[in-house]
């Protein structure tokens, strides 16, 4: 038994590992760690926000929090779709800020063995790819697991900074 092993801190890493929150866009299943998600939430309404790029929808009043919203699906290049009932926010810590991403669904939070997790193809023009952290396969499904912190490129960082230190009264 290491020493840190029953550290209350290395308990909830434990209890964290490998584990992802799936959601849905279209007919792909991607995945986000679990330690990153903060919360689950239907749809707010969105207040748009001049001279963004177009996959950063606007802000949203989370409780009096200002949060940025992405649209998770034409972050990745997909046809925008209208939102329905069934589109979900997942808020995140990405880049040391808190950002909504929109997605077609949640479903559920999935333990994936590290023997099940594969690193994305190599392919060098891929625009996704540089998204994916790696690839979970269970059960005959695939799962791209993306990295949140590498959805935003550095001038949007700045840009969605400012927008996150606001509150809302």
């Amino acid at each position: 038994m290491g020493v840190f092993s029953d550290s209350p801190s290395n308990q909830m890493q434990d209890s964290e590992a490998n584990r992802y929150l799936i959601f849905s866009l279209g007919e792909e299943k991607y995945g986000v760690e679990i330690k990153a998600v903060s919360e689950i939430i239907g749809m707010h309404p969105i207040t748009k926000m001049p001279k963004m790029p177009d996959f950063i929808k606007g802000i949203i009043n989370l409780r009096g929090k200002t949060i940025p919203v992405i649209d998770v699906r034409i972050r990745f290049g997909k046809q925008p779709k209208d939102y329905s009932d069934r589109t979900t926010i997942v808020v995140v810590h990405m880049n040391e800020m808190q950002v909504g991403l929109i997605v077609d669904s949640a479903h559920d939070i999935m333990h994936i063995d590290d023997e099940f997790l594969l690193p994305p193809p190599d392919f060098k023009t891929g625009f996704l790819n540089r998204f994916i952290n790696k690839i979970g396969m269970l059960d005959e499904n695939m799962y791209l697991l993306i990295d949140c912190d590498k959805l935003l490129r550095n001038e949007d960082i700045e840009s969605i900074k400012t927008i996150n230190q606001w509150e809302m009264s």
